[in-house]
């Protein structure tokens, strides 16, 4: 998966959240689309990328897509698969 694709792609989600108002909801709403929208393989590569603050993707995401990341990572973590 490219991760430079998905910081794109979430940085352009931020981008729309961040003309609300009320930050923590912008940031609420950054990460229910990532959630509810983007498969577990997205979500899991997209973390990937922000978990090293030295890689590209991480210093190429908006400041407001870390934040959402950062406060709502545990709802963003897809669930183990069950066999």
């Amino acid at each position: 998966m490219d991760q430079g694709h998905l910081i794109d792609m979430a940085n352009q989600i931020g981008a729309f959240f961040e003309s609300m108002p009320d930050r923590d909801e912008a940031l609420a709403g950054i990460a229910d689309h990532l959630r509810r929208f983007w498969e577990p393989r997205m979500r899991r590569a997209l973390l990937a990328a922000l978990d090293d603050p030295s890689s590209e993707g991480a210093q190429r995401a908006a400041p407001i897509v870390r934040d959402a990341v950062a406060a709502h990572r545990a709802s963003l973590v897809p669930a183990a698969a069950s066999v």
